[in-house]
């Protein structure tokens, strides 16, 4: 491991958190087993296609949602990679935001896609998760699951050599993978992340009830993020 390299990367007051974006009622499930998991994980049969519609699902008696996959232009899809092969790479793994910033306009996009939907944010220590899932982490530097707004005027292809394993980090210097800290816009778990509440450091969301009990100390209103 190369701490170095994670202490570059979670240098800046900015990226001092990771933030992953969820619904308030997949916290039940989160604080039950007192981790993410990656949608893939949860159910092999979610990604033998591409979801259109969010799906629901029980998992060890707790819901769980799983986002529709964005439709993907085909002008910005590589060649080489089909659109089932990319969203099942993505069902692979858990994912975070390294800034704030990127995390709130996830949270505007679906809160007027969905306004009926709770959402919620969890804010959690980025060197000690990075750290500890060393080996598991992957970064981009797009973000990988919706199309540009121009997709012929986009300057990269979708593929999963966009993926960077965090080892290859400065190392690797092609021009769709991330080469410094500032161009690292998604971080990447693959599985799941165990052992959540050591990482957490606040949770942001509109309502308390339902919540865990011994996860109540890190409520804080949406309306702070």
């Amino acid at each position: 491991m190369n701490v170095a390299v994670l202490k570059k990367i979670t240098n800046s007051s900015k990226r001092k958190s990771l933030f992953h974006f969820t619904r308030v009622r997949n916290l039940g499930s989160m604080a039950h087993l007192d981790a993410l998991y990656a949608c893939l994980t949860v159910d092999p049969s979610l990604s033998n296609e591409r979801r259109v519609v969010r799906k629901e699902i029980q998992f060890h008696g707790h819901v769980f949602v799983a986002n529709a996959h964005l439709r993907i232009a085909d002008q910005v899809m590589n060649p080489q990679t089909t659109h089932l092969e990319f969203h099942h790479y993505l069902d692979q793994h858990v994912f975070f935001w390294p800034t704030q910033r990127d995390c709130l306009k996830m949270l505007q996009i679906y809160s007027k896609r969905e306004p009926d939907e709770a959402f919620a944010i969890l804010q959690l220590d980025a060197e000690a998760l990075l750290s500890d899932f060393y080996d598991a982490v992957k970064l981009s530097k797009y973000d990988s699951g919706s199309s540009p707004r121009y997709p012929n005027r986009c300057s990269y292809k979708k593929s999963l050599q966009m993926f960077l394993p965090l080892h290859q980090f400065e190392i690797a210097r092609e021009n769709d993978v991330p080469t410094k800290p500032s161009e690292i816009r998604e971080v990447l778990v693959e599985e799941k992340v165990t052992n959540l509440s050591q990482y957490v450091e606040v949770i942001y969301c509109e309502s308390s009830q339902g919540i865990a009990e011994r996860w109540l100390k890190y409520i804080r209103p949406l309306q702070e993020f």
